[in-house]
């Protein structure tokens, strides 16, 4: 039986919307944001040549580069304000979000509440300072050494360029920290998901074009084309349907009589994601993988190391030890990130003490033991699926030059991202008819109390 809120999710209209004075001031400050996010990704760094830097990342459009360019909506490409976009943010969280499981303080502080995810929350912060500077450090002493048939990448290299470029770059990422957090409190979605979802969907139009730019001249073939239009519609269709799925364990609580009357004896459901680790796992393992490839890329062979010479010929886009090497390393950051994110011992106890069991299974360990035997069988589904996402795209992209923009992380992505922010409007929207209904209860008893 669907609840309340499916119903009225069901019946959504054009003018429950346009009553929503709330939601759409939300909506057009998180818009509002995005255009603020998109335009600080034309403003350019000061010295540097962006002809130049156009030519280094065609050069390593298949390695980490241009992973890394696809996320930040090409500023790194342009060498904007905004290059090392949210990335240094994203890697904070993940690291105390790590530690917090590992550090018996930090883990205290998690278990606080309001007041420990606070301080975490400013942890996070001064880690991003640290990683942003580093970061940023290494692209600006890079970029002194980059020279390509254009010239060099750095007009005046020096002192004041590494100092301007750091405080810039840097400066940057803390604006976007800033911009998504405030689209978290005052917007719609999450504020760091969707800079990063905006980042990929602003050059969408560009590989479309790209896409049929080779279908014009002849590179790929029209039925070809069209076979890939339908495979990324069907490709994008499963995607939805795998982050939706779910595993609902049955939770029953007891019934309790207090006085003369009785409490309790409900039933509910836990639901448990198939992916539970989320798009973690791909991001993770493309870029431990391109960063050999990468590197003898820079140093095109020379003074490189025997055996990284070797990782970087071997590890090459749609080489068969690269496709082995990418599904084994997402399959470990599945498992790995799903124990971190869900503690079954942890959720046996809560249920114990909120009074709830599953039928059948006896409270405590047994409970802890059957919460891991679902998130395994799980997690090996959920793996197996982002292997197959992943996989796919990258042969396209490895045999076929298929733009590098349809590879499977960035549609994962892009359908996440996209679902999120669609249930937070549908929860907003469920929440205004709620109000509306409840203030038609209230002028309906206040007219029935009037006529007495």
């Amino acid at each position: 039986m669907a609840s309340a809120a499916e119903q009225l999710a069901a019946n959504f209209n054009v003018g429950s919307f346009a009553k929503a004075t709330e939601l759409k001031k939300r909506i057009w400050f998180t818009l509002g944001a995005l255009i603020v996010y998109r335009l600080g990704t034309y403003i350019p760094v000061p010295g540097v040549d962006a002809t130049v830097m156009g030519q280094l990342l065609a050069q390593h459009q298949g390695g980490i580069l241009g992973m890394f360019n696809m996320f930040t909506g090409g500023a790194l490409g342009r060498m904007t304000v905004f290059a090392l976009n949210i990335m240094p943010y994203i890697s904070a969280s993940i690291i105390v979000q790590l530690m917090s499981t590992a550090v018996p303080s930090l883990e205290a502080l998690k278990k606080e509440g309001e007041q420990g995810r606070k301080k975490l929350n400013q942890y996070t912060r001064y880690l991003t300072v640290l990683i942003a500077l580093f970061q940023a450090y290494g692209i600006a002493v890079g970029l002194e050494n980059v020279h390509s048939a254009a010239g060099a990448a750095v007009v005046h290299p020096g002192m004041f360029f590494l100092l301007s470029c750091v405080t810039t770059l840097v400066g940057g990422t803390m604006f976007l920290m800033w911009l998504g957090e405030q689209i978290t409190a005052r917007g719609v979605g999450n504020g760091i998901s969707l800079i990063i979802f905006a980042g990929i969907v602003a050059n969408l139009p560009h590989a479309l074009a790209s896409l049929f730019q080779l279908g014009y001249t002849g590179a790929l073939s029209p039925f070809f084309v069209l076979l890939f239009l339908v495979l990324a519609a069907l490709t994008i269709m499963f995607i939805v349907f795998m982050e939706q799925a779910q595993r609902r364990v049955v939770i029953q609580y007891p019934k309790r009589q207090m006085g003369q009357r009785m409490f309790g004896g409900d039933t509910t459901h836990m639901p448990l994601k198939v992916n539970t680790a989320g798009v973690i796992p791909p991001i993770f393992a493309s870029s431990v993988l391109l960063i050999p490839v990468t590197i003898a890329g820079f140093m095109n062979g020379k003074s490189l190391p025997g055996w990284l010479s070797f990782l970087g010929q071997e590890l090459g886009q749609g080489q068969p030890l690269y496709m082995l090497f990418y599904a084994a390393m997402i399959i470990f950051f599945s498992y790995f990130y799903a124990a971190v994110t869900f503690n079954p011992t942890e959720t046996a106890d809560n249920l114990r003490k909120q009074g709830g069991f599953i039928p059948g299974v006896r409270p405590g360990v047994s409970t802890a033991s059957y919460f891991d035997k679902i998130l395994t069988r799980l997690t090996t589904i959920g793996a197996a699926y982002m292997v197959a996402v992943c996989l796919l795209p990258q042969i396209l992209i490895s045999h076929y030059n298929v733009p590098f923009y349809f590879g499977g992380t960035s549609l994962i992505i892009i359908v996440s991202v996209t679902i999120d922010t669609v249930t937070q409007i549908q929860s907003h929207l469920v929440a205004h008819q709620y109000q509306g209904l409840m203030r038609k209860s209230r002028g309906g008893r206040k007219q029935r109390i009037i006529r007495r």
